[in-house]
């Protein structure tokens, strides 16, 4: 591992309130999306940014399909509730968020300087617990990257997990640890469908500072 850093290598100014609201005050989960296609090297650019969230000891248990095509859509579509099924048809990708039962077997790749985490995270219960929470971490960091390349997004849990994983990874030996968890709609949205901003919880409803 490289030396320590000797240089802090972010500062500690407030970003502007319009990004701000970019990514959080202003967005909303969206239920319809217009008919613009999302590039490539969009997709490419939304993981380049989430990859660099924390995860526990980098472990980075999250895995991501986009699917984009006509034909991958059409083999999602028996696997939606029925209230999903239009817009995650309409939507130009939707992101099939995974974990990797195994993940822990990337933990040498990405903890070199201590390769014996990965024993960490090999016990049944802690297998599941932390693969679980840090690839929910990581979907929201996708939707926050997907906001900040200006990319509207509506996440979904009504679908069915295991006809997802039996379609699209049961039978590719490399996605075979994969556990589909989250669905993901990527798109720009439309005001169809889209509801105003419903109320949050005050700070003192929901913190404390002790």
């Amino acid at each position: 591992m490289s030396a320590e850093l000797t240089t802090k290598p972010t500062g500690n100014t407030a970003i502007d309130a319009s990004v701000i609201a970019q990514l959080f005050t202003e967005a909303r989960t969206y239920n319809d999306f217009d008919a613009r296609p999302i590039p490539e090297e969009t997709l490419r650019g939304i993981y380049d940014i989430l990859k660099m969230g924390p995860t526990s000891a980098n472990s980075s248990p999250a895995r991501f399909m986009f699917v984009q095509s006509a034909d991958a859509k059409a083999r999602l579509k028996p696997h939606l509730s029925e209230g999903n099924t239009d817009k995650t048809m309409k939507a130009p990708v939707t992101v099939i968020l995974a974990w990797d039962s195994k993940f822990y077997d990337k933990v040498p790749q990405l903890m070199p300087h201590n390769p014996g985490a990965r024993e960490w995270f090999t016990a049944p219960e802690s297998t599941l617990s932390n693969g679980k929470r840090n690839a929910v971490l990581q979907a929201a960091y996708l939707i926050l990257a997907a906001r900040a390349l200006g990319v509207d997004s509506g996440a979904m849990t009504g679908f069915d997990p295991a006809g997802v994983d039996a379609e699209f990874f049961a039978n590719a030996p490399e996605r075979t640890n994969w556990k589909s968890d989250i669905l993901i709609n990527l798109g720009y949205g439309t005001t169809t469908n889209l509801f105003p901003r419903l109320p949050r919880l005050d700070f003192d409803e929901a913190a404390s500072i002790i």
